[in-house]
């Protein structure tokens, strides 16, 4: 092929622009023009084939289009140049015509002497009738389906673009959440465990260990076979029965925050709700009683008087005007009456130091014989002399900081569930309203005596750390040393009733305590949810019901995620099979889709929806997409493209393979070898029991 650009173009040239409007470019191919194998642009290669790219001569380089369709025109026999027709007659002559997509930008660049080409998404302009449609060389094929900086992980190659690599930046394909969706047997669940394994192996070519989190929530129990402690991967996994190399799934009740209590026990929103966050803000703050210990009693009293002091100290209360001033001088009287009171009660000898302080600033401010003109307004040393004597005497019963601000009662601190149970009793009887918490009382005994549920949500035998859980679910210092790559939660064994809630809990649990680890070290630390078989948590639900279940409160946190998890480092993996069933708040926020084989038409509508129309072309391909094909859009590619993924060992797959019916009907499979599935059902009855 020659090198010099007009008559490189001149051989790549198959046709010229007709038509143009901003969302779609028809042009007319040559006579000439390739019929089924293009064999001028460097290798044999399919043209015209529907989704493969052309080149069109533009202002400021080459536009980019794709193909969105094919077709044959009856025409009168096209004049060409420097024959003459000697008058005879032309017969029809089917002329072929494609219909375009313009997809972006293609530019010439020089580096260090040497040309190359950049494509970027959008136009600056458009071609005009009669423009030049060139067929793109396979470099300049390269240039376009390689695109883009930081391509670090391959994840397959296109088809369309002479098999050229298809690589991605993982900031991009995580950092602003992906979408997998696909039918089932599509590809689907490779694809999830590909990009997975794709990105940590790409990691691992440094000498340094990877300093990677993903997180994958398995309904199925599909991915320990593919990500768990038998691979390189060393993924931890989490199951309510864990066996060896294993780990038992524990999300204690003390995890759950006040929505999380109310979706489960179907608190009413009037009369139980109240109740139920009231109890929890006693279980969080230890207030295990409603007969309260006379020392505790002081210590919280100590604690109000020492957190008004500093308050009025700081609105400047005793420094102001009159009216102020007495209103705080009465105060301090009524404080020291009641600490006299403590003091008299407990022969608490340590309160008497406060209430001589007191005495004193009172005395100071009381009209006598002696003292006829009094000035109410106090000084900065007298309140700081008064609230030192406080803080001492307070610390010791026991106080602290910490004890000054009751706790929220959405705070995961520890407490145990049955406690939780008598404190509801108590204050519902203290409240003549017996009645209304009875259903909620027996929903939360129901939970703590239930066999099936008791290793799960109850830490009585062994107890749960925060901290430790965090350590293990979310692995350890990245210092090199350890594998803190992925962890399995396997949620096939865990009860219907909880599943959701399970779910929600340990996903708002991770996002906040990577909330958390930003406010304190002022950067994210990168970590991935990998949410399988997502239209169960992610389910879409109406707005308006009052009382909200628990899907809906696991759909919500989701949403939060979705919305927020950004900023914080928390990125989405989202797989579904039913993107029609999603929750719309999910779908809109996820920057990138791996769009696999799709055939139901609620579905496609769906899928329709997020993509701009001058690209709906390109997903008319979704029915008839064949396995291991999908089609990688948005923010993690320069432009929309048809990838055949990489190829997985079947060790590398996840459990999710078709039942081998034949086989096992005939006892044999293709390589000769034995099949067999024997019954013991005295076994399966047996192990069903135990639980």
């Amino acid at each position: 092929m020659s090198s010099l650009p007009i008559e490189q173009g001149e051989q790549l040239r198959i046709g010229t622009v007709d038509f143009v409007s901003p969302n779609e470019i028809r042009a007319v191919l040559d006579i000439d023009s390739p019929d089924s194998v293009a064999l001028n642009a460097g290798t044999p290669r399919n043209f015209p084939r529907v989704n493969s790219y052309v080149l069109i001569f533009c202002d400021n380089g080459y536009l980019v289009a794709q193909i969105e369709w094919l077709a044959v025109e009856i025409s009168s026999y096209p004049k060409q140049r420097d024959i003459q027709d000697f008058g005879l007659v032309n017969l029809p002559f089917p002329q072929k015509k494609i219909s375009l997509n313009p997809v972006g930008t293609l530019k010439r660049v020089s580096k260090k002497g040497v040309d190359s080409f950049k494509f970027q998404r959008g136009s600056e302009s458009f071609p005009s009738i009669g423009s030049a449609i060139l067929l793109p060389t396979d470099f300049q094929l390269k240039s376009i389906v390689e695109s883009g900086n930081n391509r670090r992980v391959i994840i397959g190659h296109s088809p369309l673009a002479n098999n050229a690599n298809v690589a991605v930046d993982p900031d991009r394909l995580f950092g602003r959440h992906i979408a997998v969706l696909g039918n089932t047997g599509s590809g689907k669940s490779c694809s999830v465990a590909g990009l997975i394994q794709w990105s940590l192996e790409a990691a691992m070519e440094s000498e340094i260990r990877p300093n990677a989190r993903f997180i994958v929530l398995d309904p199925n129990g599909e991915y320990t076979r593919a990500l768990g402690p038998s691979t390189k991967f060393k993924g931890r996994v989490f199951k309510v029965e864990a066996g060896q190399d294993e780990n038992q799934l524990r999300v204690p009740s003390w995890f759950w925050n006040s929505a999380e209590w109310a979706s489960f026990t179907q608190a009413s929103p009037k009369a139980q709700l109240p109740l139920l966050k009231r109890s929890l803000r006693a279980m969080r703050n230890e207030n295990f009683k409603l007969e309260v210990d006379s020392n505790i009693e002081i210590k919280r009293f100590l604690g109000n008087v020492l957190v008004t002091l500093k308050h009025d100290k700081s609105s400047g209360k005793p420094f102001g005007n009159y009216g102020p001033a007495i209103g705080f001088w009465e105060l301090l009287k009524k404080w020291k009456a009641s600490l006299e009171h403590y003091r008299d009660l407990t022969s608490a000898t340590q309160l008497s130091d406060p209430i001589i302080k007191m005495q004193l600033y009172i005395d100071e401010r009381t009209k006598s014989d002696t003292r006829k003109n009094v000035t109410m307004q106090a000084t900065v040393p007298e309140i700081d002399v008064l609230i030192e004597s406080v803080e001492l005497v307070f610390k010791s019963f026991g106080g602290n900081e910490n004890d000054l601000f009751p706790k929220n009662e959405d705070i995961p601190v520890p407490f145990e569930g049955w406690n939780l149970v008598s404190y509801l009793e108590a204050l519902a009887q203290e409240n003549g309203s017996e009645q209304y918490v009875e259903y909620l009382v027996t929903r939360i005994r129901t939970m703590l005596s239930d066999t099936r549920m008791k290793p799960i949500t109850n830490d009585a035998e062994q107890k749960v750390d925060l901290a430790k859980w965090l350590e293990s679910y979310l692995g350890k210092d990245g210092d090199g040393k350890h594998d803190n790559y992925i962890s399995i939660i396997d949620l096939s064994l865990v009860p219907n009733e909880i599943t959701h809630l399970v779910t929600a809990v340990i996903s708002r649990i991770i996002f906040e305590s990577l909330q958390r680890y930003r406010r304190l070290n002022n950067k994210p630390l990168p970590t991935v949810l990998v949410a399988e078989e997502a239209h169960t948590f992610i389910k879409r639900y109406r707005d308006d019901s009052e009382n909200q279940d628990v899907a809906t409160v696991c759909c919500q946190v989701f949403e939060k995620i979705a919305r927020e998890g950004r900023k914080f480092g928390l990125g989405m993996m989202i797989s579904s099979q039913r993107p029609s069933e999603l929750s719309p708040t999910v779908l809109s926020q996820c920057n990138t889709f791996l769009l696999h084989r799709i055939s139901n038409d609620k579905d496609q509508e769906q899928v329709n929806k997020m993509v701009p129309d001058n690209l709906r072309g390109l997903l008319r391909e979704l029915p008839s997409l064949p396995s291991q094909h999908a089609i990688l859009m948005g923010w993690a590619s320069e432009l929309p493209i048809l990838v055949k993924m990489k190829n997985l060992a079947k060790e590398q797959q996840p459990h999710s393979d078709d039942p081998d019916f034949w086989d096992v009907w005939t006892r044999i499979d293709e390589n000769g070898n034995p099949v067999e599935r024997n019954t013991d059902w005295d076994a399966v009855v047996k192990e069903w029991q135990q639980r």
